[in-house]
């Protein structure tokens, strides 16, 4: 909402009118509001909280000063006077802002929303430019005085410290980034893409035939951080880069994220490790779905299965206990609501997700004990986990570090220090559904010529009984992936996953499974139970594939 301020043209150049501001040959910032008149110092500094004309009017001044061109006095108005004026400076020269109106609106309580529109001036090229931001006024500790709280996304709200805003020609070739059916991907219609396609585009920019434009953008500072573009002056001629993506399934995994308040998705094609899917909610510069460092709950049973198979302790068809708690190495572990089975198979405990059964059945309480590093051996060797992933951007790859204790206990259920993005549990499903581990990537390696991880082939016996167990969990009518799986076409499999956080009242819903040759996984936070949120997002994505 606006606040009464205006700017009116006079002679060619922005001049200040009852309170608005602008860039321009006219600076009214002391004859529109005044500035300090001296008499505050000679009184004891005040104290107490901004009050609501101290908040309308030292954000008016400091907008006033920043609009008209005057860095110094801008920085006077802050709480890190040298740092803020050198910013208000780098702002204009280095993102050639040749006008620009300031308007600001309606305090909530030390907060002041305002917008700008901007003008971008490169060389014989013009263009406006429009944003929101916002600025907070606290009270200077030593002063007294009203100040506006420091901090560069007041400039910008994608600004860091690191950060510059920049216009010029762009570092890298315009990238017009296609599915692999050649259907052309954007931000505008995919936002969860847009860290992704900014760095494909840093990466591959210069691999592609394609020429620079003129640009304004923010420069993140550092070779390993993708630049953040935010104008387009004047367009180069755009490389064709295409990547493993599926438009529709994009689509509707954009559509699936957004029912919850933070979700991630990622969909892999398990016969090639073609990703074919990646979305958040909300859509951010850290893309949680391939860069999320998560305990991934029981979705881990997929691995600590193939673990018992491997080392003889029970396979789909051998009976274990599932009591309602366990206690192992010190620690008391639960099932959910404390459900016990009588005669349970490993696949009735997997398909019912029963803790207790993957933690008894693997010693010191059994009559045969595995190493405390034999998951994290069995997830790097057959399911590439802990391997280094290149997969054409950043990615997290995974990590089952080696433990002790009941430690080792909670990482049989995918607790303790085990860390998975959503990438990383669609790959768990990808690897059973294919009988092997083929590492996912979102272009071709041949692209650059980098290395893929690789990991051994799952047993034939092993991946069957993987299959078995996974089918059983979205098909039974006790699976606790039916509900979430229906409808989605077989051939089929899945598996639910809650993993507790400390200090969240909620476990995080996880959810993985297959359908065809698509595999997903997906995490809500703080969902609760793996079929009940994350569940449906998958369903989603596969029913899309």
């Amino acid at each position: 909402m606006r606040s009464g301020a205006k700017v009116a043209i006079v002679g060619g150049v922005f001049a200040v009118v009852a309170g608005g501001v602008g860039y321009g040959g006219y600076n009214l910032w002391t004859g529109v509001t005044g500035g300090e008149t001296g008499t505050r110092s000679e009184a004891a500094p005040r104290t107490g909280p901004v009050t609501p004309d101290e908040v309308t009017t030292t954000a008016k001044d400091f907008l006033a000063a920043w609009a008209a061109g005057e860095p110094e006095r801008a920085g006077q108005l802050t709480n890190d006077p040298v740092t803020a004026g050198t910013s208000v400076a780098a702002y204009r020269e280095g993102g050639k802002v040749s006008k620009a109106v300031i308007t600001p609106g309606t305090p909530v309580g030390a907060k002041v929303p305002f917008t700008v529109k901007a003008t971008i001036t490169y060389e014989d090229v013009s263009k406006d430019w429009s944003y929101a931001s916002e600025l907070t006024v606290v009270r200077g500790e030593t002063t007294g005085r009203p100040l506006v709280k420091w901090q560069p996304s007041v400039l910008h709200p994608k600004l860091t410290a690191a950060g510059a805003l920049r216009t010029g020609v762009a570092k890298t070739a315009e990238v017009k980034a296609v599915d692999h059916d050649g259907v052309e991907l954007t931000a505008a219609k995919y936002p969860s893409l847009g860290p992704v396609l900014a760095e494909l585009r840093r990466r591959y920019g210069a691999r592609v035939d394609g020429t620079a434009g003129v640009e304004t953008w923010i420069d993140s500072g550092s070779e390993s951080l993708p630049d953040t573009p935010l104008l387009v002056l004047r367009k180069g001629k755009p490389g064709t880069l295409r990547t493993t993506i599926d438009a529709g399934v994009q689509a509707a995994a954009e559509r699936a994220v957004k029912g919850f308040g933070q979700a991630a998705v990622a969909a892999v094609e398990p016969s090639t490790g073609a990703i074919r899917a990646v979305a958040n909610n909300p859509a951010t510069e850290f893309n949680t779905a391939l860069q999320g460092q998560q305990a991934p709950g029981s979705t881990m049973k997929i691995v600590t299965a193939a673990m018992m198979m491997e080392h003889g302790v029970a396979g789909p068809d051998d009976k274990v206990a599932c009591p309602s708690e366990v206690l192992s190495r010190g620690r008391t572990f639960h099932n959910l609501n404390d459900f016990s089975i009588s005669g349970a198979t490993l696949t009735d405990a997997f398909s019912r997700s029963c803790n207790t059964a993957f933690i008894k059945a693997i010693g010191p309480l059994a009559d045969q004990k595995i190493a405390d590093t034999a998951l994290g051996t069995t997830a790097r060797r057959w399911f590439g986990i802990g391997q280094e992933w290149n997969i054409g951007v950043g990615a997290w790859d995974g990590s089952v570090p080696e433990s002790a204790g009941n430690e080792t206990s909670a990482s049989y259920i995918g607790q303790g220090r085990i860390a998975m993005s959503a990438l990383n549990v669609a790959s768990l499903s990808a690897t059973a559904k294919n009988g092997g581990f083929l590492q996912p990537y979102l272009v071709a390696k041949e692209l650059d010529d980098r290395d893929f991880a690789e990991a051994e082939p799952l047993p034939g016996e092993v991946a069957r009984g993987l299959r078995r167990m996974m089918t059983a969990a979205a098909t039974r009518s006790d699976g606790t992936a039916t509900d979430a799986m229906s409808g989605v076409p077989s051939p089929k499999g899945a598996k639910t996953g809650s993993a507790e956080i400390d200090g969240q009242a909620t476990s995080n819903s996880w959810f993985t499974g297959y359908s065809g040759d698509l595999a997903a996984a997906a995490v809500v936070q703080a969902g609760g139970h793996g079929g009940d949120a994350a569940g449906p997002v998958v369903a989603r994505v596969l029913k899309a594939g």
